[in-house]
C-alpha cells in the first residue's frame, strides 16, 4: 500500500486492526499477525490523494480464525470508539467495514463453516443481509481475556478491487490463475476464488465503471501478493488497470 504518511497509516493499523509492526526499512513498513507479512506501507508523502471513481482498491478483507475473535474485535471497536461504516451477514462470512485514514478499504470477517455454505451448482450463495451484532458478541466466553490484537493465524481472506469492467477482470483472473467464478452481482461484481473458497478476489465497477489503467502517482494500492502451492519462482503479472499481482511459492 502507498501512504502519504506511512507513519500514521502503520499507527492505524496497529490500532485498529491490531496488527504488529514486523519490520521496517528504508521507510518501509510491514505489518502483520504472529509474525504472518499482511500489510506492508510503503511511503510518498508526494503522492496524491486516491480517486474512488479510479481502478485500485475496494477493500483489503482481514479473516479473523472464529467468530469469538470477531465478537472480541467487536467489543474492541465498541469500548474505542472505531467508526464501523457497514456490517453484513453475507451467509457465507460475517463482516464489519470501515474506511482507513488516507480512503482504503478494510474489511475484518470471520467464516461461517465451509459445510454450511451453499452451492448452487459451481455458484455460491451469497448476500448482504444485517450482521446479527448481539449473536456475534455472545459468542465471546465468559470471562474473556477479550481482543489482544491480531490473533494467530489472521490472514487476509481476500482482497476486493475497483475495476473498469468486472468482465474484463473475470478474463484475466481465469486465463493468468485459473480462477473459478463464484458469484456474479449483475455486470457490477464478480467474484473469484481457487481451491473451492468462497472467494479470493472480488472486482467491482459500482463507482469506478469505464475506468482506464490507475495512475501511479496516487496513494493507494500498489501491489497484490499471493502465495501458491503450484508456483516454483516468484512471477508478476499486470491486471488490465496497472494492478501488480505477484505469486510467490508456499502456502498462506
Amino acid at each position: 500500500m502507498r501512504a502519504r504518511d506511512a507513519e500514521s497509516l502503520a499507527g492505524y493499523y496497529r490500532a485498529v486492526v491490531g496488527l504488529q509492526e514486523l519490520r521496517r526499512a528504508d521507510g518501509v513498513i510491514t505489518l502483520g499477525a504472529a509474525n504472518r507479512p499482511l500489510l506492508v506501507i510503503e511511503p510518498d508523502a508526494a503522492a496524491k490523494p486516491d480517486d474512488p471513481r479510479s481502478a485500485g482498491l475496494f477493500h483489503t478483507a482481514f479473516l479473523l480464525p472464529s467468530r469469538a475473535d470477531l465478537g472480541r474485535w467487536i467489543n474492541h471497536a465498541a469500548a474505542n470508539r472505531i467508526a464501523i461504516e457497514g456490517a453484513s451477514d453475507h451467509l457465507v462470512s460475517e463482516a464489519l467495514y470501515m474506511t482507513d485514514p488516507e480512503g482504503n478499504g478494510i474489511e475484518i470477517y470471520s467464516d461461517r463453516r465451509p459445510q454450511d455454505w451453499k452451492w448452487i451448482g459451481d455458484k455460491i450463495a451469497m448476500a448482504t443481509e444485517r450482521l446479527n451484532l448481539p449473536a456475534v458478541v455472545a459468542s465471546v466466553p465468559a470471562d474473556d481475556a477479550g481482543w489482544q490484537g491480531a490473533p494467530e493465524n489472521t490472514i487476509v481472506g481476500h482482497v476486493h478491487l475497483r475495476v473498469g469492467r468486472p468482465e474484463d477482470a473475470e478474463a484475466f483472473w481465469h486465463d493468468q490463475f485459473g480462477f473459478d467464478t463464484v458469484a456474479r452481482y449483475g455486470g457490477q461484481a464478480v467474484f473469484l476464488s481457487s481451491g473451492g473458497y468462497h472467494h479470493h478476489i472480488g472486482a467491482n465497477a459500482w463507482r469506478s465503471a469505464g475506468a482506464g489503467r490507475r495512475d501511479p502517482a496516487r496513494s493507494g494500492l500498489a501491489w497484490v501478493e499471493m502465495r501458491s502451492d503450484n508456483v516454483t519462482g516468484e512471477t508478476t503479472r499486470e491486471d488490465p488497470w496497472g494492478t501488480v499481482i505477484r505469486t510467490i511459492p508456499g502456502k498462506a
